[in-house]
Parts: C-alpha cells; sequence; structure tokens
C-alpha cells in the first residue's frame, strides 16, 4: 500500500471512529422495545379524555397511545407536577420534544416518557375542537 493509501485509510478510520463515538455518546429515548413499558391507551373525543386520571408508578417507562375518534383533537402536557414552578426540574422525560402535539381522527399517536417524579401532570386539548375545548383536559398521576 503506498504512503497516499495508508493516510487516506487512517483518515476514514478516523472519521468512523468520530462519527460513531457521536452516536454511542448521544442519550438514548425511551423507547416502547424496552422492557418494563406500561402502555396506555387513551381516547380522546369530544371534550373528554378516557381514561380521565392516569396512574403510573414513579420510575416506570410509559408509552400512549392516544386514539382521536370524532375529529382532530390535541394534546399538551406539563413536564413538571401540578404546584411545582414551571422553571423547576421535569418529573417526566420525553423520547420527543413535545409541545402540542395533533392527534388526528382515526389514527393512533404515540407520546413515550419516563416518569421519573411523583406528582400530577395536567394535561389537556391544545387543538380547538369545539365549544367545549377548554374544559377537555385530565391528568396522569405519578406515584
Amino acid at each position: 500500500m503506498t504512503k497516499l493509501g495508508k493516510h487516506f485509510a487512517l483518515f476514514i478510520g478516523a472519521a468512523l471512529l468520530l462519527v460513531l463515538g457521536q452516536f454511542f455518546s448521544r442519550p438514548r429515548p425511551v423507547l416502547a422495545q424496552d422492557q418494563n413499558v406500561q402502555v396506555i391507551e387513551i381516547t380522546a373525543k369530544k371534550y373528554e379524555y378516557s381514561p380521565s386520571s392516569i396512574h403510573v408508578k414513579s420510575g416506570t417507562k410509559v408509552q400512549l397511545r392516544i386514539s382521536a375518534t370524532d375529529h382532530d383533537h390535541g394534546f399538551r402536557i406539563s413536564v413538571v407536577p401540578d404546584g411545582a414552578e414551571l422553571s423547576g426540574k421535569a418529573g417526566l422525560i420525553f423520547a420527543a420534544q413535545q409541545d402540542c402535539v395533533l392527534l388526528k381522527k382515526g389514527e393512533v399517536t404515540t407520546i413515550e416518557f419516563f416518569a421519573q417524579m411523583p406528582g400530577k401532570y395536567p394535561f389537556r386539548c391544545c387543538h380547538t375542537c369545539g365549544l367545549g375545548h377548554r374544559g377537555m383536559k385530565s391528568q396522569i398521576v405519578v406515584e
């Protein structure tokens, strides 16, 4: 192998190690394929979520599978428990960034998180869905 060929091979090897190092050093999202994931089915329909209150244990990986049955709705949840400062430590750690998640009619939307701190986490509809929209809310209780 020529001197240029050896330098090129070293360069490719170093680049590969750099890419692999960055890939493996990233924090891993909470995935449903992990063991011990609590899967919770939720229905969103005319001004309510069912079940109305969801209970999970602290330290649990949770997968919400939300179905909108009548028309589009939304889902927005607080990452800090009720009564805590909004700038406080997050009690729910999500696999993907959360804001207003659109729940499309007839589709299942999956939201995954790790429940790390006990408390009540309110969630509500964030997609205007009609006259009772403001009353469409529920909560996740981490025990």
